[in-house]
């Protein structure tokens, strides 16, 4: 089991937030991980912002209770050049 979890891949997701009219984006992540972790982020991370430095924390303190597919997922991504070198644009 992989647990680098690439600074994450964890703020997985531009996802709607169930409950509010308005979508929480963010520009870290892809596709899959939208598909794959949104679940697990609302279940074990939902009370921070997909942005917080925390929400990665949180995915990995979770790990082992990630489903299969996002764990998979996240071993999966690989950041874009801005997201390595921790530039938000």
């Amino acid at each position: 089991m992989a647990l680098n979890l690439k600074p994450f891949a964890l703020a997985v997701i531009a996802l709607s937030v169930a409950g509010t009219a308005q979508a929480v984006e963010t520009k870290r992540g892809n596709e899959t991980l939208k598909k794959y972790c949104t679940g697990d982020y609302l279940s074990y991370c939902g009370n921070l912002a997909p942005e917080d430095p925390a929400t990665d924390a949180c995915f990995k303190t979770n790990w082992k209770k990630l489903s299969e597919n996002c764990r998979r997922a996240i071993d999966a991504y690989t950041p874009t050049p801005a997201e390595k070198g921790g530039k938000r644009g």
